[in-house]
């Protein structure tokens, strides 16, 4: 399971235990599910009316992404490229092929391929580029529609909340305290439900998939340039620093901590 997924979960259920101990009267007044039904059949219909059938199916698979601790074998990606960089730089076709038959990454393969069969580059950087583009839309309207239910389950919890008050002044007349605090639980609890689903779940999920949409156009930007550079004919080492850039997180370029700085070779001493 992804560890920061794990650790919001955590926090989550800590969080609503300690208002269901500490901070109610009584932990069973929190469960109301007419109002519940409300909230989550009211998200569901309007996802449905809003979205293809089978865009709404994949909502289970993009779940699984989200708890899944997914692995992007950058790193990988960039020691193949620099691999068949080597190689396509001394003219060994056949090793660049070789090599090219244990590659995993599709993207990769496809975008090497087309340099051994002599592709234009142009065509082959517009042909990789029309995949990054349409992957990004792609995974877009998919954290989107995470994004349209965390609007949707608000709006139907005060649905729920209009309900509950309208029964409520229906019975008022009769004075009976039970009845008016059954209507009373529906009409608060649904805003507690959906404001609950809207940002404890749909937006959270949507964040992690853009997040992961971002790492991912990183690491297929990261292999178009090594794409272009491999055409090129650049020298490998000139190719393996260009991609390491793309992998480079959170570096300062200008100035290098006193722990990580190199020593000075005369005296021992820290360069500044």
């Amino acid at each position: 399971m992804n560890p920061s997924t794990m650790i919001g979960m955590v926090f989550g259920l800590v969080l609503l235990t300690a208002v269901l101990l500490f901070a109610a009267e009584d932990a069973h007044a929190y469960l109301n599910l007419p109002g519940l039904g409300i909230v989550i059949v009211g998200t569901l219909a309007a996802t449905f009316i809003s979205y293809p059938l089978r865009e709404v199916l994949r909502v289970l698979g993009l779940l699984g992404i989200v708890f899944r601790n997914e692995r992007l074998y950058t790193r990988d990606d960039m020691n193949e490229l620099v691999n068949m960089a080597t190689l396509w730089f001394r003219d060994d076709l056949r090793a660049v092929e070789r090599a090219l038959d244990r590659v995993r990454n599709p993207f990769l393969r496809t975008g090497v391929q087309l340099v051994i069969d002599g592709t234009p580059e142009q065509d082959i950087l517009d042909l990789l580029r029309w995949r990054i583009a349409r992957l990004r839309t792609r995974e877009h309207a998919e954290a989107q529609m995470f994004r349209s239910m965390a609007s949707f389950a608000p709006a139907f919890g005060m649905i729920g909340t209009l309900v509950g008050l309208i029964n409520m002044l229906f019975v008022l007349d009769t004075g009976d305290m039970t009845v008016i605090g059954q209507h009373m639980g529906v009409a608060l609890l649904t805003t507690f439900y959906g404001i609950l689903l809207a940002n404890l779940l749909f937006k959270p999920v949507a964040v992690k998939l853009e997040r992961r949409t971002e790492e991912r156009l990183i690491a297929m930007n990261m292999i178009l340039e090594g794409v272009a550079l491999i055409c090129q004919k650049r020298n490998p080492t000139f190719v393996r620093e260009t991609l390491r850039s793309f992998m480079a997180e959170y570096r300062d370029e200008i100035r290098e901590s006193p722990a990580t700085a190199p020593k000075n070779p005369s005296t021992g001493t820290r360069r500044s």
